[in-house]
């Protein structure tokens, strides 16, 4: 009896502990997406963010997803291109250790507007989403995923020819391979910005594809619509891709 009542005693203290861990890195993950925002824009800039893994894991999948764009003048094709693919930030934990049941998904913080584009100065240029799925006969995991999102501003300026601008601020993360850390970390740094810049814009088109061959779907991000269009007056248009590197551990 006594046996059973510690081993009983134990479970309930891992899975509480556990779920400690991935409440934890519900916080880490928004921190990182807050983190990328002030790297991406910005060149050789460097920012390091610690995590809880007793029980879990970090991942770094790269590739993950990818967005493009089309930009319509006067309805003609005036410009194809997509920015480049970005990978995402996964925390795993085992379900075995910690569960939410299956096919669970949750937005963190909770938001109506699961959109990858997002509109506003404040609005955000990632999303943090917890989600579960139990596969047969594979390990299955309870995770926090980190993905980078598209921010829009829009201005006018005001005069005898009123002009309005739309900017779109577009991270992408890529792998940075690992380093030695005495805790668990990751480390990101300002890579490259690219603009890209149209004129007498009237429409633009825009189209996020998970990438497939690394097993992802829309379901598995689960954004409301996979393209969204956007029509407007002659506008001029300002696209700006930002690269992130993700290494794990300290640089």
């Amino acid at each position: 009896m006594i046996l059973v009542a510690m081993s009983y005693a134990n479970g309930s203290l891992n899975t509480q502990m556990a779920a400690n861990e991935f409440s934890s890195n519900k916080q880490f993950m928004q921190t990182t997406g807050l983190q990328i925002d002030d790297i991406a824009w910005t060149i050789g800039r460097t920012q390091t963010v610690t995590y809880a893994s007793k029980f879990g894991f970090l991942s770094y999948t790269e590739s993950a997803l990818n967005y493009t764009i089309q930009v319509y003048s006067n309805n003609l094709l005036l410009a194809n291109f997509s920015s480049p693919a970005t990978g995402i930030i996964q925390y795993k934990i085992p379900v075995d250790s910690y569960s939410l049941g299956n096919n669970y998904f949750e937005r963190v913080p909770f938001s109506t507007n699961g959109s990858f584009l997002q509109s506003g100065s404040s609005a955000p240029v990632s999303q943090v989403f917890c989600t579960e799925k139990i596969l047969n006969n594979q390990t299955s995991y309870t995770q926090i995923v980190l993905v980078p999102t598209i921010r829009m501003l829009n201005s006018s300026v005001t005069g005898p020819q009123p002009i309005n601008y739309l900017k779109f601020y577009m991270p992408y993360l890529i792998n940075g391979g690992s380093t030695f850390s005495s805790s668990p970390s990751i480390t990101l740094t300002g890579e490259n910005v690219a603009k890209t810049t149209e004129t007498n814009v009237n429409k633009i088109v825009i189209t996020v594809s998970p990438n497939t061959q690394s097993g992802f779907d829309s379901s598995f991000f689960n954004f409301p619509n996979n393209t969204i269009t956007l029509n407007m007056s002659n506008s001029v248009v300002e696209f700006y891709s930002g690269e992130v590197q993700v290494t794990e551990g300290h640089v």
